[in-house]
């Protein structure tokens, strides 16, 4: 198994980048008193990361190009999404509150320190665009039909999910209750699963340049974060502080992550 890294130059261009705006984010964030500009930054980051190596790679151009429309439109579609649901007029998420809380009197010092960390980690997970953008094999092998499937699978599911999240929030239903309807019957989380179903396109697309194998680092790690650090384990904390036994009862009879039939099918009509 052959381990070999794409040409590191475009990627230290896309930190300098990355850790720029993030910078710029941070005394965004003091202004309006809320952290959550820092994820809305970071998807930002990574949607201009795939036309960026498009750009400066010199591999196969349709791959290239296929690579900037996917990311591009998946990363651009995850920021507006971002930006306009959790930053624009909204209060700050409670896990950013509990971390103020933790960090006490140093926060906005910390901050600075995750603030940057997402810029690295940003160009961290944009490795599989870099093995795609740098692939010289003729476009058309059965990893870029993959990585097209993949990244549609993935984008029609996260954005259904949000929608119909979306939709439940606006109903007086909504209030102090769990949506158990549509695709969270068969998730507590399919937004993370679909988020992960697209990083596992990009993994694909960079699979048949040389040491692509590397390129599943991308969803290998979001895997992790989603389900055991950032996503997953304070999004249902939090859900536990506010809805309690509600949610509880929700976490016994449906999956966290896969998609899979309820385990009770009547507790969830």
């Amino acid at each position: 198994m052959v381990f070999a890294l794409p040409d590191l130059a475009p990627m230290g261009i896309a930190l300098a980048g990355a850790a720029g705006l993030q910078l710029v984010l941070y005394f965004v964030h003091l202004r309006l008193r809320s952290a959550n500009v820092v994820d809305a930054g970071w998807a930002t980051s990574l949607a201009l990361m795939g036309p960026l190596y498009a750009l400066l790679y010199d591999g196969d151009p349709t791959r290239r190009l296929m690579i900037a429309v996917l990311v591009g439109t998946w990363g651009g579609r995850l920021a507006w999404h971002l930006w306009s649901d959790r930053v624009i007029g909204k209060p700050e998420e409670g896990r950013y509150v509990r971390l103020r809380e933790i960090w006490g009197k140093s926060a906005n010092l910390q901050f600075v320190w995750f603030f940057e960390a997402q810029a690295l980690l940003a160009v961290i997970l944009a490795i599989p665009f870099a093995y795609a953008a740098s692939s010289t094999a003729a476009f058309g092998s059965s990893w870029d039909i993959a990585a097209i499937v993949l990244w549609f699978v993935g984008l029609v599911g996260e954005s259904v999910a949000d929608r119909q999240l979306a939709a439940y929030k606006k109903t007086p239903a909504a209030r102090g209750t769990t949506f158990r309807g549509g695709l969270w019957r068969y998730s507590r989380h399919p937004n993370y699963f679909f988020e992960w179903v697209l990083w596992c396109s990009f993994a694909a697309a960079g699979s048949s340049a040389t040491g692509g194998w590397f390129a599943w680092i991308g969803p290998a790690l979001i895997y992790v974060f989603l389900n055991h650090i950032t996503g997953i384990p304070p999004t249902e904390a939090q859900s536990l502080r506010s809805r309690g036994d509600e949610y509880r009862d929700y976490q016994r009879t449906t999956s966290a992550f896969f998609p899979w039939f309820p385990r009770n099918p009547q507790e969830q009509s």
